[in-house]
């Protein structure tokens, strides 16, 4: 496996060593440590997926959407007419009170 970034073990080592840890002890730490970055440090490739991913999820937000507006246009027609179909009874309503007055 190769590394996600650079580590310099021989160094974190000779440092270690220096503070006072066996070395044993240092070359352990200096595993876990390239271990550890190995492990949670993101790599191009899942840069890529994660990409890929954000694009599906775009396109799938874009369907969603056009469709929420093909279906508020349908019901602002629905809502016109049914206004409009009010206001022709009300204005009827308002002739036919007027001739009996």
């Amino acid at each position: 496996m190769t590394e996600a970034i650079a580590f310099d073990t021989h160094r974190f080592v000779k440092r270690l060593t220096e503070s006072g840890f066996t070395e044993r002890q240092a070359e352990t730490l200096a595993e876990e440590h390239v271990a550890l970055l190995n492990a949670n440090l993101a790599t191009k490739a899942d840069a890529a997926a994660l990409k890929t991913d954000f694009a599906q999820v775009e396109a799938a937000l874009k369907t969603d959407i056009a469709q929420v507006g093909a279906r508020i246009e349908a019901v602002k027609a629905d809502l016109l007419k049914w206004m409009f179909g009010a206001l022709i009874a009300q204005g009827g309503l308002i002739v036919a009170l007027v001739k009996l007055l």
